[in-house]
C-alpha cells in the first residue's frame, strides 16, 4: 500500500485554489460589461414602448381610459407620466448617468404596468419578472464602472483628494 506523503497532498488544492481564484477574478472583470448589457437591454425594451404611446397618442390614452387600471390617476395623467417614464429613464440608463434613479423610475414603471393590468400572459408576466430583477440589480450594486456615475465619482474622489 502506498500512502502520500504530507508534502504533496496540498499541492493539488492548491492548484484548485489558484484556478478558483482565476476564476473570481475573471469573472468580476466581467461585471462592467454585464452591468452595461442590463442597462442597455432594459433601457431598448422600455424606450421601444414610450416610443410606441408616443406614435399613437389616441389610441394610448383610449388604452389607458379602457385597459390599463392604474391607480390613484386620471387615464391622461397615467398616460403622459408612463409615457415620460419610458423615454426619460432609459436615456439615464444607457448613460449611466443618475443610474440608480432610472433604475428605480422605471421599476416603478414596470411595477405599474402589471398591477394596472386586469389579465396578463404568463409570458408577458416573466418578461416583466425578468426586467423588475434586472433593474433591482442595478440599484443593488449601482450602474458599474462603464457609466457617467463612475466617471463623475472618480473625477469627485480626486477632487477631494486635492483638497
Amino acid at each position: 500500500m502506498t500512502t502520500l506523503q504530507p508534502a504533496l497532498a496540498p499541492r493539488p488544492l492548491s492548484r484548485l485554489l489558484s484556478l478558483a481564484r482565476q476564476a473570481i477574478t475573471a469573472l468580476e472583470q466581467a461585471q462592467p460589461l454585464a452591468q452595461l448589457a442590463a442597462r442597455l437591454y432594459v433601457a431598448q425594451v422600455f424606450f421601444a414602448a414610450g416610443l410606441t404611446k408616443l406614435r399613437d397618442w389616441e389610441t394610448t390614452l383610449l388604452l389607458f381610459e379602457n385597459e390599463y387600471a392604474v391607480p390613484l390617476l386620471p387615464a391622461g395623467l397615467a398616460a403622459l407620466l408612463g409615457t415620460a417614464g419610458e423615454i426619460a429613464l432609459p436615456v439615464l440608463l444607457v448613460l449611466g448617468l443618475a443610474g440608480r434613479v432610472g433604475a428605480a423610475g422605471l421599476s416603478v414603471v414596470n411595477i405599474v404596468a402589471v398591477i394596472s393590468l386586469a389579465e396578463i400572459a404568463p409570458a408577458a408576466l416573466v418578461q416583466h419578472q425578468l426586467w423588475g430583477v434586472l433593474l433591482a440589480l442595478l440599484l443593488l450594486w449601482g450602474p458599474g464602472r462603464w457609466s457617467v456615475d463612475a466617471l463623475l465619482r472618480r473625477r469627485w474622489w480626486k477632487a477631494q483628494e486635492r483638497i
